[in-house]
């Protein structure tokens, strides 16, 4: 036999020096040098800014080649830090939800974090658990594991004890990262971390590199923005030469304007901007409970059409409580809510003493005798944290209000048969006050069925049909009135023998309990109706329940029940699987095929769940999310999202998170793009219009167009991607389509971009051709003018449909911030040492009235067209 006894404290302490913490250390070649070399990879303007430095060493412009080269080297530090950060952020939001276990410590249970687990301590393990170590099994009871994790092969693996602990097998072991799927144990470390069969493979193996879809549709933007860059250029540079004589000179103005067209084609922050509205996004997701497992779910939360969400814990509190009790023929109410031991039992108006009345009594000892959940004072008044099930931990929470702690009893538990969700019971065979019993609790119906009498206060009766039937009938009472039901039974026996454990039992009673609705459900879900989407609700409870609590939350529809869901193919499912608003005495597999039917009509589907058998169905939704208080390691592992506080109004918080940040993205991008495409037609034009003006080309250098890209236009970017949403956002439908520009917004980037192009062409003009400036004025005058024009511009594109006005600033203090700092480098570039890098000259105040001018200009094209627009309506651009 292996000892039990566990480690002390003291012992345990020097394994942990000895061992060190019990995690798997990821190999450290993924951090800096593979995110380094995926910028690189993955950044096509690299490539592009490498081609213009070289054509910059050609033609003799040095100082141009070493700051291109300098941004190359920021653009890679930029991304690269905010990458990594993202990838740090997104592992420490994952540590929020911290995994624990439970250890035999001192000859006690105690609550550890997984990752302080040793080899020799004893460890207890219940259905659901995740196995934080290597053990072999001590004591078992049914215990089932899922050993996919390992093996690839999904079906349980039976475990059974080990003779002793250097005599054991596969049998006996179980490996760290398995799932216990059925029953449960006590287990001996033997390996921990690295050690263990998980670590050895995961030391072997490098992680796979995960492609966000956003990622890529940016990557393809910035693709086609390069190929843009090319065919501009070489145009450019034909143009210029076609005609003319060939001379060196001419060669090297063509090269310079090549460089400056490849510079402005290319909206450099791309990347940077991207991966800061990510985080951005994650971050405050994970503030307002929701932990986001992978960025790439933000897209599709967006888009979702339903929400299945579990009843219990999620739309109720999951704090059940025992709210009324059938026994001796009385129906007792217990007052109290929630995990609080306070409460008195009332029958009719009168309080009862629970200790005096031997029936009650006996029901209350039964109900936590057969029970796994533990309960443990916080400290605060009567209040109670649990550890178990919320229906277990209110039997306790009753035992308390009438006195009754599980530790004062003197019993001994010797034997037991767990709860399956097949069988619907639990029983314990136990040494009661020198006397043995079976106690057993269940489904009132499967209980009742096992059950050969009745306990009353006269004495045992025999149960009649008659009185299963009233039974039953007030069992269905209680629960259209939102109750769950649970019965109670009894027996004593003179042996230890398990074969009959749960025949011919003394029924006791029938206890009602009430998990309520949670007070904001019912605003999110009108929320989620004015968003277009559907909320179907899914329980184990029986269908009068369901019904029940579904009226009380506002949810209208038909109903329907596991056995119906038998009964249908999934073809035959989605054809009325849109009708249907309430699934009752759901198992686990129904939500598989539940998920499956939406999808097969072509919905985007949302599934909530908790259990070791969710994970299918979590795994096969579009988004599975799993609770962070009630939850399993299991559904957690295959989850997108985790809900720390397992409320649905996170839910559909996070889905307004979802559509605001991808629409952020979709407004910095279209920004981004029209001030791009606004300096290629100012250089562009600028060559078609240099000989019948005497222009000097390029209208702008490279230097400056890269200082406005990474300064004027990368800052507003970023800061429009920390954009509030706006008040209606959750009043339009999901969107169908999933590419980031559509026509609308090309078009309204493509007027933002011809109309700053045709100003600031008209500030050259005026300048050089009416005011009759040098060149290098000119230049100033006009980089100084699109640089406040695309100030103002990313004022526009906050919202697609509200005027820039004042309270503007207002709206993102971010971009107003970014535009102060825009202005105040660009003086440094102006009036300082540094013009002469950049190919400025100091400029007066018709410069400046020049800039504010156009940028006013810019304001008062768009206010117009978003006038137009409002009562036309021929961009397709609400609730931007």
């Amino acid at each position: 036999m292996i000892k039990k006894r566990g480690l002390t404290d003291k012992e345990a302490k020097k394994k942990l020096e000895q061992y060190g913490f019990n995690e798997i250390k990821e190999s450290l070649v993924i951090s800096p040098i593979k995110i380094l070399f995926r910028q690189i990879k993955k950044n096509y303007i690299i490539y592009l800014l490498f081609i213009a430095v070289i054509l910059s060493f050609i033609v003799g412009k040095s100082i141009t080649a070493y700051v291109i080269l300098a941004v190359i080297c920021l653009i890679i530090f930029m991304g690269f830090i905010q990458e990594y950060r993202a990838e740090k952020a997104i592992k420490s939001l994952k540590g929020m939800l911290v995994s624990v276990s439970i250890v035999l410590r001192d000859g006690k249970e105690k609550e550890i974090l997984s990752k302080e687990v040793v080899p020799g301590d004893i460890i207890l393990l219940r259905n659901g658990e995740k196995i934080p170590a290597d053990c072999i099994v001590i004591e078992e009871k049914e215990l089932l594991v899922n050993e996919s994790i390992l093996t690839g092969e999904s079906k349980e693996v039976e475990k059974i004890t080990a003779k002793s602990e250097k005599d054991y097998s596969d049998k006996n072991t179980l490996f760290m990262g398995s799932f216990i799927v059925n029953g449960k144990c006590l287990a001996e470390v033997i390996h921990t971390g690295m050690n263990t069969k998980f670590g050895k493979i995961a030391g072997m193996i490098s992680a796979a590199e995960k492609e966000l879809p956003l990622q890529n549709k940016v990557n393809k933007i910035s693709k086609y923005m390069a190929i843009v860059a090319i065919v501009f250029s070489v145009i450019t540079g034909l143009l210029m030469i076609m005609g003319k004589p060939p001379s060196e000179n001419l060669f090297i103005d063509a090269l310079i304007v090549v460089i400056a067209l490849t510079v402005s084609a290319f909206p450099e922050g791309f990347p940077v901007v991207l991966i800061t509205a990510l985080s951005s996004g994650v971050y405050k997701m994970a503030r307002k409970n929701a932990i986001v497992n992978r960025m790439s779910i933000i897209e599709t939360l967006g888009e979702t059409t339903v929400i299945c969400s579990d009843k219990t814990g999620t739309i109720t509190k999951g704090e059940m409580t025992v709210s009324k009790i059938f026994t001796d023929n009385h129906l007792i109410e217990v007052t109290g809510a929630g995990y609080e031991g306070k409460g008195d039992f009332l029958l009719g108006h009168n309080k009862i003493n629970p200790a005096k009345d031997e029936i009650l009594s006996l029901l209350i000892k039964s109900s936590i005798l057969c029970n796994d959940a533990k309960i443990k004072r916080t400290g605060e008044d009567n209040f109670y944290s649990i550890n178990g099930t919320p229906t277990e931990a209110s039997l306790l929470v009753m035992g308390a209000k009438a006195g009754m702690h599980i530790e004062d009893l003197d019993f001994k538990r010797v034997e037991e048969m767990p709860f399956d969700s097949k069988r619907k019971m639990m029983s314990v065979l136990c040494r009661l006050e020198k006397e043995n019993y079976v106690f057993s609790k269940g489904a009132p119906e499967v209980l009742l069925k096992n059950c050969k009498k009745m306990q009353k206060s006269s004495g045992l009766f025999s149960l009649t049909e008659r009185e299963r039937k009233r039974i039953l009938e007030l069992n269905k009472e209680l629960t259209s009135d939102s109750l769950r039901t649970i019965g109670v039974a009894y027996k004593k026996v003179n042996s230890f023998n398990k074969d009959h454990f749960e025949e011919e039992l003394v029924f006791l009673g029938l206890v009602g309990i009430e998990d309520p609705p949670r007070e904001e459900i019912k605003e999110s879900i009108l929320v989620c109706m004015k968003a277009g989407i559907k909320v179907k609700m899914i329980t184990g409870d029986s269908r009068e329940t369901a019904l029940a609590i579904s009226k009380r939350i506002g949810l209208k529809g038909k109903i329907i029940d596991g056995n119906d869901l038998d009964k249908m193919t999934e073809d035959e499912l989605a054809k009325i699987v849109n009708e249907i608003v309430v699934f009752a005495r759901v198992k686990p597999e129904h939500k598989l095929k539940i998920v499956k039917a939406l999808k097969i009509d072509g919905e985007i589907v949302t599934m909530t769940g908790d259990g070791v058998n969710d994970a299918p169905a979590l795994k096969e939704a579009h988004i599975g999310i799993a609770m962070g208080k009630n939850g399993t390691d299991v559904s957690r592992e295959v989850a997108d999202l985790t809900l720390k506080d397992d409320n649905f109004a996170t839910i559909v918080m996070a889905i307004k998170e979802g559509r605001t940040i991808f629409k952020n993205i979709r407004k910095f991008i279209s920004y981004q793009l029209s001030c791009n495409y606004a300096e290629l037609m100012i250089l562009f034009f600028g060559v078609l219009l240099a000989p019948f003006l005497g222009w000097q080309v390029p209208l702008l250098l490279a230097l400056q167009i890269l200082f406005m890209n990474l300064i004027t236009d990368d800052l507003p970017a970023i800061t429009l991607a920390l954009t509030p949403s706006s008040l209606d956002i959750m009043e339009e439908k999901p969107r169908k389509k999933k590419e980031i520009l559509n026509k609308s917004l090309i078009i309204w980037f493509a007027i933002a971009g011809i109309s700053m192009a045709i100003i600031t062409l008209a500030v050259f003009f005026v300048s050089f051709n009416l005011l009759h400036q040098t060149t290098e004025f000119a230049r100033t005058t006009a980089l100084l003018s699109l640089i406040c024009l695309e100030i103002a511009n990313a004022y526009n594109f906050i919202s697609f449909r509200h005027k820039v006005s004042f309270e503007s600033l207002r709206v993102n203090k971010y971009l107003f911030y970014a535009s102060i700092i825009s202005i105040l480098l660009t003086i440094t570039v102006i009036y300082t040492p540094l013009n002469k890098v950049f190919g400025t000259v100091p400029i007066g105040i018709t410069g400046w009235l020049a800039g504010i001018l156009a940028a006013i200009i810019i304001v008062l094209i768009f206010n117009l067209l978003k006038r137009l627009n409002d009562k036309k309506n021929f961009l397709k651009l609400e609730h931007f």
